[in-house]
């Protein structure tokens, strides 16, 4: 997800002079390279790598490292976290008797370097379950480094009963389950218990804490194999699991240990010693590139020089399921592979939308009954005199008002007006809670937006404008680039919360988008020669622009 300029500070942001340097080196890289770097990106946007992160991503702070995990004993399953073979971060976990059943206990750690900034996620996971490795309760924690997101639940009978911290505060939710579900954790331990058999294929509900979801994981059993952990040479068992439309290739021991585990991402897991895993540095191969290397570089028929001056851009898409209905409407339409996104500022009211009314009810995550939350909406939109003007004040509002900064987090509106720091996740978690305190109904939206011969993962809100009671609008804004309305390259690939966000994990690495046709705003200069995959334009320098660091990685400013 990209963190782009904040316009309306004169100062240099953070770190601006420090990193000048590295910004200049980044750039998209073809998709061949670019298609085993997925699943750093996901974590960098916080939440749809939680099936995977939760799995096998997470661990504790380095200063307590010791102290922390001082539990594990020497029964405990040891695994170094790899991406393209370089190490970023650990795992460790076991299994405790209680009573009639077991503890489960994770922790991890997960640490890389994003836009420049080293940035660490600690997870950590607790769970009670029967001797069948069904669920009863669970305590799940992500810490970003600005404090922790905690979310526990208590199975009781078919509802599972959450509640979700932050800030010292906490938010209640019931879910309801047709089966006890499982955590992620459990199931090697349980695939185990019923006894591994090559050929044996099972289905569970499997609840991700990250995203408050429960879906079904899909375990399919193949034959036993000698797989390398480390030094040594282990027969395992080949497992592969499906989960939220992502694929996994994990090697479990007899006994439910898990030897390796695979994505086709690119992130791996292996057992190692205690000390072997432990061991925990970012390599310069990693630091470099995270985020720039998971663009999509599409095929262009013309060169678009600033995402402002599109007025209607026609593209053909592929390696994606486009038939969702969230595709369809405000700004953009979808025929087979063919999208065709119009300039939101063309836009204009229709019959009006009758669910329109419930986007303003708050959410996990989407707070918009905190009080702080009400006073800052109605701080930043007060004497506005319509709800376009709010709509607007909101946009600048919150872009001023957050660092821009990339974040390894679960983005909470409370937990973000509190920091004041995020990329888009936070900006728009933010603006979507704020609008809402403000009586404005609002929704997430997740994709990608062009920038400087790219299209980056993004996520920006939509408002709903009401112009009469029959007639009004969905636009989508974007306070992170500080544009109302948001430019007309933003290719909406799903809405919604935590739970359709991750939607977008399966399409990292697969996705191919080839500019077929490009209107330009009249006065505009035609598009010129086509980018090369993997060109662009030359980089603007420090001083060009103002803010953060992708003011001059990027050049594009808010209008």
């Amino acid at each position: 997800m990209i963190d782009p300029p904040r316009y309306d500070n004169p100062t240099p942001g953070p770190g601006l002079n420090r990193s000048a340097a590295r910004w200049r080196l980044l750039r998209p890289l073809p998709r061949a390279v670019t298609r085993p770097l997925s699943a750093i990106v996901l974590v960098a946007w916080g939440v749809t790598m939680s099936a995977l992160v939760n799995r096998s991503c997470g661990e504790p702070a380095a200063a307590n490292l010791a102290t922390d995990l001082a539990r594990y004993g020497s029964a405990a399953q040891w695994r170094g976290v790899y991406y393209r073979g370089e190490k970023i971060g650990f795992t460790v976990s076991q299994a405790v008797v209680e009573g009639d059943g077991f503890e489960l206990q994770e922790e991890g750690r997960l640490q890389m370097s994003l836009l420049g900034a080293t940035t660490a996620a600690i997870i950590r996971t607790r769970a009670r379950v029967d001797r069948a490795f069904a669920l009863r309760e669970f305590d799940f924690s992500l810490d970003p480094g600005t404090g922790p997101l905690e979310v526990r639940g208590v199975v009781d009978g078919s509802r599972l009963r959450l509640s979700i911290s932050t800030s010292g505060q906490t938010r209640t939710q019931d879910v309801t389950v047709a089966e006890r579900p499982v955590l992620m954790q459990s199931v090697p331990r349980r695939l185990a218990a019923e006894g591994l058999r090559p050929g044996v294929t099972r289905r569970w509900t499997v609840f991700d804490p990250a995203t408050l979801r429960n879906a079904p994981v899909v375990v399919s059993v193949g034959r036993r194999e000698v797989v390398r952990a480390g030094s040594a040479a282990v027969p395992a068992f080949r497992v592969d699991m499906e989960f939220g439309g992502l694929r996994t290739t994990s090697w479990f021991t007899d006994t439910g240990e898990v030897v390796r585990e695979e994505s086709p991402m690119g992130l791996m897991t292996v057992r190692e010693t205690p000390r072997q895993a432990m061991r925990l540095a970012v390599p310069y191969d990693v630091q470099v590139d995270l985020l720039q290397a998971s663009a999509v570089v599409p095929r262009m028929q013309g060169r678009i020089d600033d995402p402002r001056d599109v007025r209607r851009l026609r593209l053909r898409v592929d390696g994606a399921d486009l038939s969702h209905p969230d595709l369809q409407g405000a700004g953009q339409s979808v025929a087979g592979s063919i999208v065709e996104l119009q300039d939101p500022r063309l836009l204009r009211a229709s019959p009006a939308d009758a669910s329109a009314s419930r986007y303003v009810a708050p959410e996990p995550f989407i707070e918009s009954d905190d009080p702080e939350i009400r006073r800052e909406a109605e701080r930043a939109v007060a004497d506005a005199p319509d709800a376009r003007a709010r709509a607007e004040r909101l946009v600048r509002h919150v872009n001023g008002l957050l660092e821009k900064k990339p974040t390894v987090s679960l983005p909470s509106a409370r937990e973000v007006l509190r920091t004041k720091i995020g990329d888009c996740n936070e900006h728009t978690a933010l603006y979507v809670a704020m609008a809402r305190a403000a009586g404005i109904p609002a929704r997430v939206a997740v994709g990608l937006t062009f920038v400087r011969g790219a299209f980056y993962y993004h996520a920006w809100p939509e408002v709903y404008l009401a112009e009469t009671a029959r007639r009004g609008l969905w636009l989508p804004v974007d306070p992170t680039l500080n544009q109302f309305p948001a430019d007309g390259t933003h290719l909406r690939l799903a809405r919604g919360g935590l739970d359709r966000q991750s939607a977008i994990l399966p399409l990292i690495g697969r996705l191919q988008i080839a500019v077929l046709d490009v209107e330009l705003a009249p006065g505009t200069a035609a598009p010129g020669v086509p980018l090369l995959a993997g060109e662009l334009p030359p980089l603007a320098t420090v001083g060009e622009e103002r803010g953060s660091c992708w003011s001059f990685l990027f050049g594009r400013r808010g209008r």
